[in-house]
């Protein structure tokens, strides 16, 4: 059992999480240390995913906002960023393909930068 149904979550948000693609958490006092994924849920999906992430982070990936995103992410440096930004991509990815299987929506790779460029075009209007 994957995801089968795809209102069985109330946000796309928490599919992440059902496939083990969020950090763990152990607080304790002051401390909040940045903890590896849980790995639960279904390991092939994970994997699946992860490795949609490395294809789309990697070379011959196609120009889009997640990989625009996910590089930006791997920019930020640190031991860990490429990996760190490709688990973050595959999370994401999960997130976005349950939206679209949820609404029936068409896939638009570039949907953030074209809810982004009218509101420059206003910025700029408005300035001259």
């Amino acid at each position: 059992m994957t995801l089968e149904d795809p209102r069985r979550f109330r946000t796309s948000r928490e599919v992440g999480a059902c496939l083990g693609l969020v950090p763990r958490s152990d607080q304790s006092g002051d401390h909040d240390p940045q903890l590896h994924i849980t790995k639960t849920g279904d390991a092939y999906l994970r994997r699946l995913l992860v490795q949609s992430a490395q294809y789309i982070l990697g070379p011959f990936g196609p120009d889009c906002d997640l990989r625009r995103w996910g590089l930006k992410l791997a920019e930020r440096g640190g031991k860990a960023a490429k990996k760190r930004a490709v688990v973050a991509v595959a999370r994401k990815l999960a997130i976005l393909l349950h939206h679209l299987w949820k609404n029936g929506e068409v896939y638009d790779p570039f949907y953030r930068s074209r809810l982004a460029r009218p509101a420059l075009a206003e910025v700029a209007i408005a300035t001259a």
